[in-house]
């Protein structure tokens, strides 16, 4: 098990998992959550930036007085808010589609990684994982918006949206790691509670490659290609931090 758990090391590996979408045994894997992710973030963006700008003037227009002064931070933590909202939303939404899909990409990183016998990747064993991995997304959303709701709900307080915009940037980094994580982990049959268990372990690794995420997820062009990238990126971080505990355990559950 590597011992690194620091913010930097987790974002380099949005890079590594980019980088390896070029090779052939992974490329017929991306193709579909690619396209998938080009419709929703072209639509998406296209009706975010129509409407930006009037949702933040009615919000600092709530604002109490002694808050005028720094309207500038105020805008920028706002805005960054309602845009990292809607592309998390519109993420949640690409992986619900694409899950399937990203199930079989995990596998073959770890085929790819660790020499295994190669899974079976037809197209007819992706469709028999629709509905398993439909309602393991859906779970997942649960946790996320019954959370994610009261810090929305503080977001539209006058005064106080201000701590919420910290607060949910960083509970967005969380969110986003559980996403992408849970491929590999429920690979191995690893339970959602577990799972959140098992990254609390190597928080500020996990955090900065959901900061990672979060950051490309903003960058045109290069947003098309997050999903695919941080599905092969959370491969490599279980593979590197978290397979021999796996392992473990489940010799340990065979043996007692």
């Amino acid at each position: 098990m590597t011992t690194g758990n620091n913010p930097l090391a987790g974002a380099l590996y949005l890079i590594k998992g980019f980088s390896m979408l070029r090779l052939p045994e992974l490329r017929k894997f991306v193709l579909i959550p690619l396209i998938i992710n080009i419709l929703l973030f072209a639509s998406m963006s296209v009706l975010l930036y129509s409407s930006l700008n009037d949702l933040i003037l009615e919000l600092v227009a709530g604002l109490p007085e002694w808050l005028q002064w720094i309207d500038w931070l105020i805008w920028l933590l706002l805005g960054a808010s309602i845009i990292l909202f809607a592309y998390f939303t519109f993420t949640i939404v690409a992986n619900i589609i694409s899950a399937p899909f990203n199930g079989i990409l995990s596998e073959a990183v770890e085929d790819y990684k660790l020499g295994k016998k190669e899974n079976d990747n037809s197209l007819g064993s992706v469709f028999a994982e629709i509905i398993p991995a439909l309602q393991d997304e859906w779970q997942k959303i649960f946790y996320s918006l019954s959370r994610s709701l009261p810090l929305l709900i503080l977001l539209l307080i006058p005064g106080i949206n201000l701590l919420a915009s910290m607060l949910w940037i960083l509970f967005g980094t969380w969110i986003l790691s559980l996403q992408y994580l849970d491929y590999p982990l429920s690979n191995q049959k690893i339970l959602f509670a577990q799972q959140r268990s098992l990254l609390k372990t190597k928080k500020w690794l996990i955090l900065g490659f959901g900061g990672a995420v979060m950051l490309g997820t903003l960058l045109p062009i290069l947003n098309f290609f997050i999903v695919p990238s941080a599905v092969v990126a959370s491969t490599l971080i279980y593979i590197d931090h978290f397979r021999e505990d796996v392992i473990g355990k489940e010799k340990l559950a065979v043996t007692s």
